[in-house]
């Protein structure tokens, strides 16, 4: 009996996957010339929003335990949150690729099948990007271009302002540790296998794993917030750990953060299983990344503003501590005890933290 035969990139050529690609995607408005030009010509206002990530296999995602369809979701959901981080709308997306010769032209179309459909739900345009062979892992790197007149930016904290996190925070970190235990998701988010978990397990496990695989920033509320300026006087997504990032938010405006621990949101369904396991879920929340959430500075006098918009979107909002004069330094404090936070959030080239898949901003 013989063996069926995979397609591959190298067998199906560039020619004919850019061909197949630029196929299946529909142009969408403020689009002039889209794939199969030099540059793709769009329209944009005078200022513009643009951010970049990258995600290498090996280092930001594992084939093996990774749909192709949530991978292409991901990737370009991890760019939407930097634009919604700003308070901006994301518009046009450029999408590059690195594939090894042998890679399976399904992975790639499932890939594009994520990209599309995620790009879809938020009125983004694909409007390029390019085709490239490697001797390496895949690399899917991925521009987006936002708009948004009222910008939110890192800096502008003062001392006073409140420390203030969207959602729930964990489950990410949370779901890599379980596809590492062997929980399974299909294409279409389902679990089919739960590893070493048993299957009335299964609702929390799914939750940390697509939280992992398929993050939704809070998008929608981010933009929000630029139609009430000075709600926010500063903000930024959460990707590589809150005690990380807190402390880049503190060092744009040179001052320091205290934090009660037992106030940082743990997502429930990582406080569950972690009782199960007989961990601690607060790790995972402090320092485990790839939330995608907002941290916010806001002032005591428009946190209730704050609150009623955050109701309106159905997300919940928590304070969990105050900036205050001083070094950028984080620490926590319970009752009188206090004292600096260490940060164990992802670092590409200094890291000893939790392992995961985030990738970190020059920017």
């Amino acid at each position: 009996m013989s063996e069926e035969r995979i397609e591959t990139v190298s067998s199906v050529g560039e020619r004919a996957l850019i061909a197949r690609l630029r196929s299946r995607i529909a142009q969408t408005p403020g689009v002039k010339v889209g794939i199969g030009d030099d540059c793709a010509l769009v329209e944009t206002p005078e200022t513009s929003l643009l951010t970049t990530d990258t995600l290498v296999e090996g280092v930001h995602f594992d084939r093996a335990l990774t749909p192709a369809r949530l991978l292409g979701r991901k990737a370009l959901s991890v760019n939407l949150s930097d634009v919604g981080a700003m308070s901006g709308v994301p518009r046009y997306a450029l999408i590059n690729l690195c594939l090894p010769p042998p890679c399976p032209v399904d992975f790639v179309d499932g890939l594009y099948e994520g990209l599309i459909e995620r790009a879809a739900e938020v009125g983004v345009g694909i409007v390029g990007g390019n085709l490239s062979a490697t001797s390496g892992p895949v690399v899917i790197a991925v521009t987006v271009l936002g708009v948004g007149d009222r910008p939110i930016f890192r800096r502008g904290v003062q001392a006073g302002d409140l420390v203030v996190i969207t959602g729930g925070l964990g489950a990410s970190a949370e779901g890599l540790r379980l596809l590492r235990e062997g929980v399974r998701l299909a294409d279409d988010g389902m679990v089919i296998s739960t590893g070493i978990w048993t299957p009335n397990s299964e609702e929390p496990l799914a939750r940390c794993v697509r939280a992992h695989l398929d993050p939704t920033p809070p998008l929608a509320f981010a933009r929000a917030l630029s139609e009430t300026p000075g709600t926010v006087r500063a903000m930024m997504d959460l990707s590589d750990g809150l005690s990380l990032d807190l402390i880049r938010l503190c060092a744009e405006s040179g001052v320091g953060a205290v934090i009660d621990p037992l106030a940082v949101p743990v997502d429930p369904a990582v406080a569950m299983i972690e009782r199960a396991r007989g961990g601690d879920p607060l790790p995972l929340a402090l320092h485990g990344g790839e939330d995608y959430q907002l941290l916010m500075a806001v002032s005591p006098e428009t946190i209730d503003a704050v609150r009623d918009m955050a109701f309106v979107w159905d997300l919940p909002i928590t304070v969990i501590g105050q900036f205050v004069v001083g070094a950028p330094v984080v620490s926590v404090q319970v009752g009188e005890w206090i004292e600096p936070l260490k940060s164990q959030g992802y670092d590409h080239f200094g890291f000893s933290g939790l392992p995961r898949s985030s990738s970190s901003k020059v920017s």
